[in-house]
């Protein structure tokens, strides 16, 4: 399936595993910790404001492709439907611009291009 086939929402969706994933694999193999103490810890990378500051400081850097950015659009623009109380609406809408670049490139196979991102995120939070 082609990204372009998929509304923004669902890019963020996909997306939303996939940065999931990344963080959850990073927090175990570097010796995090277990259970709630993980849970705890990939916070700092999960939640909207962490994920919108990713964004925000990657694309004032020109990080981003322009098509990237267009899948940032879509999924910035989409309904996103009931915001979380704990966030305002332009960080949630934020981050949800940010999963549907990971889910796009996700399903264009372009895993090396999540694994920079991931990278350069680490410059950007600390654990």
């Amino acid at each position: 399936m082609s990204p372009n086939e998929c509304s923004g929402r669902t890019l963020a969706f996909l997306g939303d595993a996939v940065w999931s994933l990344y963080v959850r694999e990073f927090l175990i193999r570097s010796g995090q910790g277990k259970g709630s103490r993980l849970q705890k810890m990939s916070i700092s990378y999960v939640s909207a404001k962490a994920q919108a500051h990713i964004y925000e400081v990657l694309h004032e850097e020109g990080f981003f492709t322009e098509e990237e950015e267009e899948y940032y659009r879509r999924g910035r623009n989409g309904n996103a439907g009931a915001v979380p109380n704990h966030t305002d609406v332009q960080t949630y809408r934020m981050s949800t611009g940010f999963e549907a670049i990971l889910g796009a490139l996700r399903l264009c196979g372009k895993d090396e291009r999540i694994a920079e991102i991931w990278e350069e995120t680490g410059r950007l939070l600390e654990v």
